[in-house]
């Protein structure tokens, strides 16, 4: 039977694709630290069960294709809290921020236009492009300059007359990197000259460290017409599995346009909606102790990477990733091994290869992507572990 292009030519998840040697470590009695996926092991604030016990509806309607009042406003109030004022008909409530980048995707782009994007990147952006008929032009960042933009110059000249956005994910996954206000400016600038969106993923805005200051593209009020925001309670809230998330700009004609994707879905879930609704009343000290775990964390990995031989990686400052550069040829073959013949004390480490957050071919190959989602008596044990299998795989 017939199986079409575009799913043959989609990459499965290089964050995921290994799971199936995880689950057979585990039915061997392997603990395996899972250091590939971005799921915080935080406590998601009681603000949203309690959303989900007060709800007393005798029937689960479907809700409205925009999503329900309550969870609009609350959002509109959270944003106050960063100086940026969003009306109700500036924003659509999403399944997660996933679905919000596909909507913006196909809200501006045709099939065959392109987007530009900084590499490496968010994997799925691969995934997101593909469905909606778009390519990527990647430019390239290091991790050796600490993963910041390059040269006006390099961005411009992957500009084509297919160009319809800038891509950006701030604070960065999978780099962790935070971009100056100078560096938005400098994105804000080129999308006006060159007449381009700038779709900004701000999922991870609460965790920025080392008493930075976060410049959201929001800040560009001279270009508020071609920022497109996505956000999501899955990180800030610990939420993940609740899928909300939105996609919002100032530019009313285009979120308007956007409606007709959300119609046509008919509705995000309508309970998920209620509970992430109340999360507006969770307290200020949750974020506070949550960032702070989080940049200890960030610590834990970093000191422990720092120090083990022919490794390269600079301290992210944001998110909770960090990618690393590995003295081996095929970090895939290292991460497979690792699952399938490595132990330390019956216990394992899994990690995301990094080739899948390129789109430049041959790039990331010795480099994996690792997240500190883990409590630090585990991050410990689990960079003990990983410097073990290291050592020991190089030797073999």
């Amino acid at each position: 039977m017939h199986i079409s292009n575009r799913i043959q030519n989609m990459q499965f998840s290089p964050i995921r694709k290994l799971a199936p040697y995880a689950e057979e470590a585990k039915k061997k009695g392997v603990k395996v630290y899972h250091l590939n996926i971005g799921q915080p092991d935080i406590v998601t604030p009681d603000t949203f069960f309690e959303g989900i016990r007060n709800f007393d509806e005798s029937v689960l309607k479907y809700a409205n294709s925009q999503g329900i009042d309550n969870l609009i406003d609350s959002f509109i109030e959270y944003y106050k809290k960063w100086n940026v004022e969003f009306d109700k008909d500036e924003i659509m409530i999403t399944y997660g921020g996933s679905e919000a980048i596909l909507f913006a995707l196909m809200a501006i782009c045709d099939p065959g236009d392109e987007v530009i994007i900084p590499e490496p990147f968010y994997t799925n952006y691969n995934s997101f492009t593909d469905l909606a008929g778009v390519n990527i032009a990647p430019f390239i960042t290091k991790a050796e300059e600490g993963f910041h933009l390059p040269k006006k110059e390099v961005i411009v000249s992957k500009i084509t007359d297919k160009t319809r956005a800038i891509l950006i994910s701030n604070p960065g996954n999978p780099t962790g990197v935070v971009y100056t206000k100078e560096e938005i400016e400098m994105l804000s600038d080129i999308a006006k000259e060159h007449d381009l969106y700038i779709i900004a993923d701000e999922v991870y805005r609460e965790f920025v460290y080392d008493n930075l200051k976060y410049t959201s593209a929001l800040y560009m009020t001279d270009i508020l017409d071609r920022v497109i925001l996505i956000d999501s309670i899955s990180k800030r809230y610990s939420a993940c599995g609740a899928r909300i998330g939105l996609v919002a700009s100032k530019n009313k004609g285009l979120i308007h346009e956007i409606l007709k994707l959300c119609q046509s879905r008919l509705c995000v879930p309508t309970i998920e909606q209620v509970a992430a609704a109340n999360l507006i009343n969770t307290p200020e000290k949750y974020f506070e102790e949550v960032k702070a775990e989080y940049e200890n964390r960030r610590n834990i990995m970093y000191n422990a990477l720092s120090v083990i031989p022919g490794v390269i990686c600079e301290k992210p400052t944001g998110a909770f990733y960090i990618m690393v550069k590995l003295p081996i040829e095929d970090a895939e073959d290292f991460a497979k091994w690792m699952l399938t013949e490595f132990s330390y004390n019956n216990k394992t480490v899994m990690f995301a290869p990094a080739e899948g957050f390129y789109a430049t071919s041959g790039l990331g190959k010795n480099e994996i992507r690792m997240s500190y989602c883990l409590n630090c008596d585990d991050l410990t044990d689990a960079m003990d572990i990983f410097a073990k299998a290291l050592n020991k795989y190089m030797n073999r």
